[in-house]
Order: C-alpha cells, then sequence, then structure tokens
C-alpha cells in the first residue's frame, strides 16, 4: 500500500476559485442597461455583436464566423438569416430584430469595403474573423459595465437569453429546440434548466 507524501504540497484544484455550472441568462433589464452603456461608450461593433448574439441565439464559435453575406448579401439587410451549425451540421434560423438591423446597418458601415466577407472581422489578424476567446472577453467586459459578476456570466448566457424568455412566456419546448439546434429535446430541457426552474416555481407557490 503506497503511503502519502505529507510534505507534497495537493494538487491545486482545476476549478479552484472559478464559478462553475451553467451559466445564467440575462435580464430584460441587463440587456437595457448593456444596450445604453454601449450606445454611450459608442461602441458601434460591440452593439451590433452584442444584439446579433441575443438574436441568432448561436454557439460562439458560430457567432464569429458570421459573414456579411448571410445578414446582408448585396447591401439589404435580411428579416431572417439561416446558419449551419458546425457542431452538429443542422441548420438554425433565426430573425434579424429591428434593434439588430439598426445596429448591424451602423456597423457595416462604419466597416466599410473589405476584402474579407466576416461580419465581425479580427483587429489583430488580418483576413480573420473574431475569435471565440476575443468574443468571451468581450462579454465580460458587456456584464461588468452593469455591475455583474463577469465570472459568473459567459457565451452562453447570450445564447439561451433569448430561448429562455420564450420558454417562459409560451412553454414552448419544440420551439426552443429549434431555435438552439438542439437534436434531441432533452437537450433543451437540460441546456435551460427547466426541469429545475419549473420545480423552483411549483414549490414557491406552497406556503405552509
Amino acid at each position: 500500500m503506497a503511503q502519502i507524501d505529507l510534505f507534497r504540497m495537493p494538487k491545486r484544484p482545476w476549478n479552484s476559485g472559478r464559478i462553475i455550472g451553467a451559466k445564467p441568462s440575462l435580464k430584460p433589464k441587463h440587456i437595457w442597461g448593456i444596450r445604453q452603456q454601449l450606445r454611450t461608450a459608442g461602441k458601434v461593433r460591440d452593439l451590433a455583436l452584442f444584439n446579433c448574439a441575443l438574436d441568432a441565439k448561436l454557439r460562439g464559435c458560430d457567432l464569429v464566423k458570421l459573414r456579411v453575406s448571410d445578414v446582408a448579401p448585396g447591401g439589404t439587410m435580411r428579416d431572417r438569416a439561416t446558419v449551419i451549425q458546425q457542431k452538429t451540421g443542422r441548420p438554425v434560423p433565426f430573425e434579424i430584430t429591428d434593434a439588430s438591423r439598426e445596429a448591424l446597418s451602423a456597423w457595416l458601415a462604419l466597416r466599410g469595403k473589405r476584402a474579407d466577407d466576416w461580419l465581425f472581422p479580427s483587429r489583430s489578424r488580418p483576413g480573420e474573423h473574431l475569435t471565440t476567446r476575443q468574443y468571451a472577453r468581450l462579454v465580460g467586459e458587456w456584464v461588468a459595465m452593469i455591475e455583474l459578476e463577469p465570472r459568473a456570466y459567459g457565451t452562453h448566457s447570450l445564447r439561451r437569453t433569448k430561448v429562455a424568455m420564450l420558454y417562459k412566456k409560451t412553454g414552448n419546448l419544440r420551439a426552443c429546440q429549434l431555435l438552439l439546434g438542439h437534436r434531441k429535446l432533452e437537450s433543451t430541457v437540460r441546456y435551460l434548466g427547466i426541469e429545475v426552474d419549473d420545480a423552483l416555481a411549483l414549490s414557491e407557490q406552497i406556503e405552509i
């Protein structure tokens, strides 16, 4: 039987100091606050990216690879778009709301003509798109603007925000599944944490 080395320092757990578990979605007041902060700061690209992330409900790896031709082919802004997911190969449709259309139009005017077709090109790597790491860093900056804990939120917070609101309003899981591009309904249930939320909501109605 091996003896424990009392003089060797134990390894630091990989999740030490980190907030683990599913990242919460944003609330309407958070969305309003971030939009206001980005407008005030004149961050045209960030506002377009933020609004687009909420509408598209895409994983970060798919969002950063959006092309101008996906949302505004020939310079005309679409009302809806469809993207093939990298992870599943499934097409995912999404709407482009008025807020996103306005923000994207302002960003495209500032972006100007470029040789590449990336909707959100990298500022440090010519010809490349924004990376998922850069996107995650921006999300941290956005939530910090409204005094939320950056470690508690992430790119999936934006991905699940709109579908979480949709489920709470309609209870339509199938619609949420289609918008997220999940293969199985069970994946949508787990992703949104619906069973836990519903159980807590029911429990809150019981007075003892």
